[in-house]
């Protein structure tokens, strides 16, 4: 009964037009399709792509194919294929069979000809081309970046987390199903130009009839779909061996000819990242494919196992400290920033896009432990305080569900804010390194939703967090210390909260700390002083209210 609940209320989302939210937001069928497990995705399951396009600099097109390996979880034959306009699928083929395709906007419904047996491996060929679109301002609009180095020769990319990666390939284009066999891409472009990919290059190809060359990048681990990417110019390489947790890590750096001696001392961050990161979070996720940093014609973005890079070789973001304290000048924010995804991204990555905080408040927050970890605890504190100049509380970190939607961009900072409050609630460095390090063990290249991530933190804290990550994730406003000093009695509770919200807190009397878990209701302690000074630890992302007037 609960399944066939379960598919009327799918049915009538997928067939009205719009849908209407209780902040004014409307959605699509489109945007459902997008955005929903929909039937004709839940019942397979994603298990390798091979990946083969042709780019084609001058008429700024793609063609090519994607063979699917997938492992079959019930025994249906209605496939949903995403792929963007103006990209086109041109055909599918299962067994030499060409298969019928239902087109529905972005969305391309395939008929399956041959009996599909309950846990069989099938696979299906797609053939798709067309121009994909143009990203005007990568990586905020997405899409693909057609430019030219200073020697005039092509310089392209894709970045195209929001919208997708069905806006250039396609692909099972949503964040729950993971190739478990990873994905093998085989790239065709002019032949003095390289691209370079996701994980280990294993061999070329040279046609030199058709003045081309073919380079084929192996990826063993699962990845997310918007990490896949091809990036496409007169490439350099240099790299270095790491000598990480779990052995010898490649790390290779590819930029374009003129940047080379720029970048060998710029990219001397990476292995500073990679020391910093594997002692707070673990073993970097992805030592069968490597690590990449890989120059790119926009400024960065977290493509598994090829870090784009595009900077400008200096510290900061383009040259600016988004804390304003000083810190942010001392490391290249892109190499940090993109990298930290590896492990919250890449490694634990969203289920739906309206859990996007999962990667970018973790990462946002990774920015501040890798000062922590070179330039000390004040260093780290400094700069995490000084970026809650960025947060805006206009709407809920966490999205809406099953429409491609994602959460406030506060998920950055005010994210990052909530985090560095937990490590003061748990007050415990070393049991909030252990929780860190153990949510990229226990969720190790999975993907997961927001309640498997706060009962995690919530069981190996011992502390009921809950009223907090409601509070800091699924409302905008910030809790205010409210207190009255009255006769040596200091008063006290939590004001602008939702309900039933606690937190313990840690204040400071006269100078003296003390630790209070307020409430909603008032609740008081005796200080030492009738006229005490009383302020709240700036370490917790709180407001305060003295109603007392003192």
């Amino acid at each position: 009964m609960r399944a066939i609940l379960v598919s009327l209320c799918l049915l009538f989302c997928l067939s009205a037009q719009a849908q209407m939210f209780p902040h004014g937001e409307t959605f699509t069928r489109q945007d459902t399709l997008r955005g929903t497990i929909t039937p004709e995705r839940a019942w397979w399951d994603l298990q390798h792509y091979h990946l083969e396009v042709k780019v084609d600099p001058d008429t700024k097109s793609l063609s090519g194919k994607n063979t699917v390996l997938y492992k079959v979880l019930e025994p249906l034959k209605r496939m949903q294929i995403d792929l963007q306009a103006p990209m086109q699928l041109t055909n599918a083929e299962q067994d030499g069979t060409q298969l019928e395709i239902e087109h529905d906007g972005n969305a391309h419904f395939i008929t399956l000809q041959a009996a599909q047996n309950v846990g069989e491996e099938k696979e299906v060929v797609l053939t798709f081309s067309g121009k994909p679109v143009e990203a005007v301002r990568p990586p905020w609009d997405g899409g693909l970046a057609w430019k030219t180095d200073n020697n005039g020769l092509p310089f392209i990319a894709n970045a195209n987390q929001g919208i997708g990666a069905s806006i250039w390939w396609p692909n099972k284009d949503h964040g729950y199903d993971e190739p478990d066999q990873g994905v093998l891409l085989s790239v065709t472009v002019p032949e003095n130009l390289m691209d370079v990919s996701n994980g280990r290059l294993i061999g070329t190809d040279h046609d030199k009839a058709a003045k081309t060359k073919t380079y084929h990048w192996e990826v063993k681990n699962p990845i997310n779909n918007y990490g896949i990417n091809i990036n496409v110019g007169d490439y350099v390489h240099f790299g270095e061996k790491y000598a990480g947790e779990k052995g010898e890590l490649d790390m290779d750096y590819y930029v374009l000819r003129d940047n080379l001696k720029k970048a060998k001392k710029q990219f001397a961050d990476a292995p500073r990242l990679m020391e910093a990161f594997e002692h707070w979070f673990g073993p970097y996720p992805f030592y069968e494919d490597s690590y990449k940093l890989v120059e790119a014609p926009y400024l960065g973005m977290e493509h598994q196992s090829s870090v784009t890079y595009g900077n400008n070789f200096e510290n900061g973001y383009l040259g600016r400290d988004l804390s304003g304290t000083g810190w942010g000048m001392k490391f290249d924010f892109i190499i940090i920033h993109e990298s930290g995804h590896e492990w919250f991204a890449n490694n634990i990555t969203y289920r739906d896009v309206a859990d996007m905080w999962i990667h970018e408040s973790f990462t946002a927050y990774s920015e501040n432990l890798f000062l922590d970890y070179f330039y000390g605890k004040e260093a780290s504190k400094e700069y995490v305080l000084g970026t809650r100049m960025a947060i805006n509380n206009d709407s809920p970190i966490i999205g809406i569900y099953n429409v491609n939607s994602e959460g406030s961009g506060d998920m950055y900072y005010k994210g990052a804010n909530m985090l560095h409050t937990l490590r003061q609630i748990i007050n415990d460095d070393e049991k909030w390194r252990s929780i860190l390090r153990g949510l990229n063990s226990e969720f190790y290249h999975k993907t997961v939703s927001t309640r498997q991530i706060e009962n995690y933190i919530i069981q190996k804290a011992g502390i009921n967090l809950k009223p907090v990550f409601d509070q800091y994730l699924r409302d905008i406003r910030i809790p205010i210390f409210s207190y009255n000093l009255k006769d040596g009695e200091l008063y006290y509770r939590w004001e602008n909260v939702v309900d039933g919200f606690e937190m313990p807190v840690k204040i400071y009397v006269d100078g003296k700390e003390m630790g209070l878990i307020p409430t909603q209701n008032w609740q008081s302690v005796d200080v030492p002083q009738k006229n005490a000074k009383i302020s709240v630890d700036e370490n917790y992302y709180v407001g305060t209210m003295n109603i007392s007037g003192n």
